[in-house]
C-alpha cells in the first residue's frame, strides 16, 4: 500500500488539500456568479411588486404581495407595434452593418491606397467619443436631410459602426494572403475575391458582428429618441417602454420599467445562447494576426 502511494505521489493529505482548494474555487465562482445574476433577479422580482414595496424594500428577492399590475400595463400598451418596429430596425441595421463593415474592413485590411492608415486611425478614434456628445449634431443632420420621424432616420445612421469595421479588419488580416493571390492568378477581381472566397471564410467574424450589432441596435435608446421624437408609430421597444414607465405618475414606475426590460432582454439572450460558440470563435479569431 505504501508502495502504491509512493508511486502515485499523492498522500491522503495531498488529496484532501486538492479537494479543499477545488471546493473553495467553486465557492468563489458561485459567489461571483450570484453577484452577476443579482441585478437580473432583482429586476424580475421588482416586476411583480407594487411601487410602494419597491421603494420600501428594493433589495428583496421575494415580493411580499405578488402582483401582475406592471405586466398588465405593458400588455395593454402598444407593445406589438413597438416589437414590430424593433424587428424592422434591428434586422435592417444588422444586414447593413454586415455588408458595409465587411466591405470597409476588407478594404482597410487588404487594399493599398493613400491615406489608408490615417482613415483607420480616425475610425478607431471615433470609438473614444461618447455617444451623447453627438446627439445634437445627429439631430441637426437628420433634420437637414428630412429624415426625422421616419424609418430611414432610425436605420441609416446605425448601419455603419466603427467597431464593426475594426472587428472585420482584424479578422481579414488573419486570413493568409496566399488565398487572395491564388484567386488573383485565376483572374478574380477584388470584389469577386471578397464575395466568393474571403467572405465565406469570415463566418465566425460575421456571426460575432451579427450578435454585437443585434444587441446594440435592439437595445438602442438614445438614437430613436433623437430620430423619432414625435412619431410614436415608429417607436422601438426601449423608447416605447420608457414612455409608459414614466406616464403613470410623476416618477419612474419601477415595476413597469423592470417588466419591460425583461421582455426586451429575452430576444438578445436567446440569440446569444444560440450563437454563443460562434461568437467566442469570432472574437478569438479577430485577435490572431496573419
Amino acid at each position: 500500500m505504501a508502495t502504491m502511494t509512493a508511486v502515485s505521489g499523492r498522500t491522503p493529505l495531498d488529496r484532501m488539500t486538492r479537494r479543499t482548494r477545488r471546493m473553495l474555487g467553486y465557492a468563489v465562482l458561485l459567489f461571483f456568479a450570484f453577484l452577476y445574476l443579482m441585478p437580473f433577479l432583482l429586476a424580475i422580482s421588482a416586476s411583480f411588486k407594487t411601487r410602494a414595496e419597491v421603494a420600501a424594500n428594493p433589495l428583496g428577492l421575494v415580493p411580499a404581495d405578488v402582483t401582475t399590475a406592471a405586466w398588465e400595463v405593458v400588455g395593454n400598451s402598444a407593445f406589438p407595434l413597438w416589437l414590430r418596429n424593433s424587428v424592422i430596425v434591428t434586422v435592417s441595421v444588422v444586414v447593413g452593418r454586415i455588408f458595409l463593415a465587411s466591405l470597409a474592413g476588407y478594404a482597410l485590411a487588404r487594399l493599398d491606397f493613400p491615406g489608408r492608415k490615417v482613415i483607420f486611425a480616425f475610425i478607431v478614434a471615433t470609438l473614444a467619443v461618447p455617444g451623447i456628445v453627438l446627439a445634437v449634431p445627429r439631430f441637426l443632420v437628420l433634420r437637414q436631410l428630412g429624415m426625422l420621424n421616419s424609418f430611414s432616420g432610425l436605420i441609416v445612421p446605425l448601419m455603419v459602426d466603427a467597431f464593426g469595421i475594426f472587428l472585420m479588419k482584424q479578422f481579414f488580416e488573419s486570413v493568409p494572403r496566399e488565398i487572395e493571390e491564388a484567386a488573383k492568378v485565376d483572374g478574380a477581381s477584388v470584389f469577386t475575391t471578397w464575395w466568393r472566397i474571403i467572405l465565406p471564410m469570415a463566418v465566425p467574424g460575421l456571426i460575432a458582428l451579427t450578435i454585437l450589432s443585434f444587441q446594440g441596435s435592439w437595445n438602442e435608446f438614445l438614437h430613436p429618441l433623437i430620430a423619432a421624437p414625435t412619431n410614436s408609430s415608429i417607436w422601438t421597444l426601449p423608447l416605447g417602454l420608457s414612455q409608459i414607465a414614466q406616464a403613470t405618475g410623476e416618477s419612474l414606475n419601477t415595476p413597469v420599467a423592470m417588466a419591460g426590460s425583461m421582455l426586451t432582454t429575452l430576444p438578445v439572450l436567446i440569440v446569444f445562447l444560440i450563437f454563443q460558440r460562434y461568437f467566442i470563435q469570432g472574437v478569438a479569431a479577430t485577435g490572431v494576426k496573419g
